[in-house]
């Protein structure tokens, strides 16, 4: 069984984040390791939240996993709250790769042209760097956007698209992956870039007009959980884009309409389908 380790926070109350990373991989048959970096009574999206930080947890935790020879066959990070937490993350990089971990990439900073209120231009450059020497990177168009210095366009064609890529090759990665490319009326999907061969790929399926926090948590860990299950990434992005739909879908039928997270655990049964 192939072991994965997350690195981002729990929200113990709504679908993002571990709560999504921990029973979707588990249930794509992944061992799944959590190193936490905060804990949250709720997402951001409620009110009066609570937050106790983990910062001065993350590297006693990761010695004692060293001292114990744990190995990790992917690391995959999402949400990282300070400029203290990108660098650690860089840290437990070194620490566990070896020639076949792979390093994933989820830069979560941003979203519709804008830095979520916590952060700025230097965390966005942060993340940047977090990015370079890692395997498969996944994001937005507003973090891509911010990690390389491009102006955001809320229109934009193809050609936006592909430079936007060819800008994210350029900060170290081996692939680079946008999510909510738009190409078409309807439609929204990814678009890829392999650095090594400079080839193109891209997917995209029907658009869904609704929008739900911890839909990118969900997109990032199907996506690295199918890697890890042997798919090829151009197989993982579109099993995880069609399975990200879907459970929207599923969630708008929903009569008690959940406002703070996707119905994924009705869907998962349709998940492990798809990886059959």
């Amino acid at each position: 069984m192939k072991r994965i380790l997350t690195m981002q926070d729990i929200s113990c109350l709504g679908k993002c984040s571990i709560t999504i990373a921990l029973p979707v991989l588990s249930a794509m048959g992944v061992e799944t390791v959590i190193l936490p970096t905060a804990v949250l009574s709720t997402h951001t999206m409620f009110k009066n939240f609570t937050v106790k930080d983990l910062t001065d947890q993350l590297l006693p935790i990761a010695a004692h996993w060293k001292s114990e020879n744990v190995h990790f066959d992917a690391i995959y990070t999402g949400y990282l709250g300070s400029a203290e937490e990108i660098e650690i993350a860089k840290r437990v990089f070194e620490m566990f790769r070896d020639k076949d971990t792979l390093l994933f990439v989820d830069p979560v900073m941003g979203d519709n042209g804008k830095l979520y209120p916590a952060f700025d231009t230097a965390y966005a450059a942060l993340n940047a760097g977090l990015c370079k020497g890692t395997d498969i990177i996944v994001p937005n168009i507003t973090e891509a956007c911010l990690m390389t210095g491009t102006e955001y366009r809320e229109v934009y064609d193809r050609e936006y698209v592909v430079s936007l890529l060819g800008k994210l090759s350029g900060l170290g990665a081996g692939v680079s992956v946008l999510t909510g490319v738009s190409l078409s009326p309807g439609k929204t999907g990814v678009m890829g870039l392999d650095s090594a061969n400079g080839s193109l790929f891209e997917y995209q399926n029907d658009r869904v007009d609704a929008a739900y926090h911890g839909t990118g948590d969900l997109f990032s860990s199907v996506c690295v959980g199918a890697v890890l299950r042997g798919r090829t990434l151009q197989e993982a992005v579109q099993i995880a884009a069609d399975y990200t739909a879907h459970t929207i879908r599923v969630t708008l039928e929903n009569p008690e309409k959940p406002w703070y997270g996707v119905d994924f655990e009705r869907t998962l049964p349709d998940l492990i389908d798809a990886l059959r």
